[in-house]
């Protein structure tokens, strides 16, 4: 049976896009994946750890067979594969792939939390998901809904790399 999960890209890093590009490919490609619609690419300023260049972030939604774990693990690979290494938290990175929500499921075990425990103080991972799942609830409400409570100006949707993306996936 297929899952539904909402995935949310980031990077600050090296070529962020081209970086996204080779993980969806990848998603694409896998046996157990299907992927589905994809967000604007969006330029924001960093969270948690300021003093580092802006990000680049879009969201992408994917039908699955894997289970959750497998579907960390397999984005962990994703990241490994684009460069990334673990330093200080929310510090600068190459690719960071989190998953956000795994259909309805509510998961708390140590290094998987679904939905994404953050995610509704994080305006640079909900406005990509609103582009492209504004309906989709959250914790019991819509992303749309969650958006609306934390958005501000410097999220702001990039059409270069935005059209550099489609692009790099056609």
């Amino acid at each position: 049976m297929k899952t539904e999960a909402a995935l949310a890209f980031g990077g600050n890093l090296g070529d962020p896009v081209a970086a996204f590009a080779t993980a969806l490919r990848s998603l694409r490609a896998h046996p157990a994946v299907t992927l589905g619609p994809l967000s604007s690419v969006y330029r924001t300023a960093p969270w948690g750890k300021t003093d580092q260049p802006e990000f680049l972030n879009m969201a992408a939604l994917i039908e699955t067979t894997l289970a959750p774990e497998d579907l960390l693990a397999f984005c962990l690979e994703l990241e490994r594969a684009g460069g990334r290494e673990r330093g200080e938290r929310w510090g600068p990175r190459t690719l960071d792939i989190d998953i956000l929500a795994y259909g309805t499921e509510a998961i708390d075990r140590p290094g998987l939390q679904l939905p994404h425990p953050r995610i509704a103080e994080r305006a640079f991972v909900l406005a990509p998901l609103a582009e492209i799942a504004p309906d989709r609830v959250i914790g019991g409400r819509s992303v749309a809904e969650l958006l609306a409570v934390v958005i501000d100006d410097t999220i702001r949707r990039d059409e270069t790399e935005t059209g550099r993306l489609a692009e790099l996936l056609a």
